[in-house]
């Protein structure tokens, strides 16, 4: 993360933002001198700091990334495109699912997605909002627009249209909290102009793909608009927007969900998005480490 820190040199104060990370078992730091004061646009270059330092140290990798991958499906025959599309379709619903408390296994998504085999012995919701989930997967590949509220409500119909017809496609009229969690979510009465300052943030935004996909993410579930789906919902937006720029979707892994949720948790009560960023970027590259070596 991104913070203020003070030196006192001959008893006058100096302020510096520092971002610290950790790379090969040792502590690296960045800093950037502010003045003897802290100016008031502090959080302004708190973010423009750390964009600098996603050029030199993220960017780059996710660069490689990008062309390593249209390379290697430039030689793939169509047919065998299809097929790694279904089977990221088939691990992206198991894993997504999962976080949110589904029951079926990988195996069981597998047959259920691919060869149309009914689980046995697994509550009906899970199996109706598994082949939901993947439905809306394919809706959002062959969407070609913008993301919006219409688009966003479209997928939260479809994702619960059989199993919770009450709040399918609608924003909550109620406040809710997030299991486990000390982070609060925003009133209802904050949810209409937060949404809106979210699209239009999404629509102006000159971020790097990947920057943009983790903090649509964040964002979108940070605001929580639904009663449930705000985490599916984020990870289909994340992976829209990779697909939107061709770089390849990313699964967060649901043996991961601690880490993943002690970051979002992190990110969203002390307001550092780059608690968040740092984590999917790191996610991101370890997921495709075979194309920066």
């Amino acid at each position: 993360m991104v913070s203020v820190q003070k030196k006192i040199i001959n008893g006058r104060a100096y302020y510096y933002l520092d971002y610290s990370y950790r790379e090969g078992g040792k502590v690296k730091k960045n800093v950037k001198y502010l003045g003897d004061e802290i100016p008031p646009n502090v959080e302004n270059l708190k973010e423009e700091f750390f964009i600098e330092i996603c050029r030199n140290r993220w960017y780059p990798h996710f660069e490689k990334i990008k062309r390593s991958y249209a390379d290697e499906r430039k030689t793939k025959p169509p047919s065998m495109r299809e097929k790694d599309i279904e089977q990221f379709a088939t691990r992206f619903t198991y894993n997504t699912s999962r976080i949110e408390g589904s029951t079926l296994t990988l195996r069981e998504t597998a047959d259920l997605l691919e060869k149309g085999i009914t689980p046995s012995r697994r509550p009906v919701e899970d199996v109706r909002e598994t082949e939901a989930h993947r439905e809306i997967f394919y809706d959002m590949l062959a969407y070609d627009g913008e993301i919006s509220l219409k688009i966003v409500l479209q997928w939260h119909k479809k994702l619960f249209r059989y199993t919770k017809d009450d709040i399918a496609g609608r924003i909550r009229k109620h406040n809710v909290k997030i299991s486990g969690s000390s982070f609060e979510p925003p009133t209802p009465i904050e949810l209409d102009n937060l949404l809106r300052n979210f699209f239009s943030w999404y629509r102006r935004n000159k971020l790097h793909p990947v920057h943009l996909a983790a903090l649509t993410h964040l964002k979108f579930v940070t605001i929580h608009p639904f009663v449930d789906g705000n985490g599916r919902i984020s990870r289909l937006l994340a992976n829209f927007v990779l697909k939107k720029h061709g770089y390849p979707m990313l699964v967060i892994d649901y043996t991961r969900r601690r880490g993943y949720y002690n970051v979002l948790e992190r990110s969203q009560v002390s307001g550092d998005e780059t608690i968040f960023a740092t984590w999917f970027f790191r996610r991101y590259i370890n997921e495709y480490r075979k194309y920066v070596k």
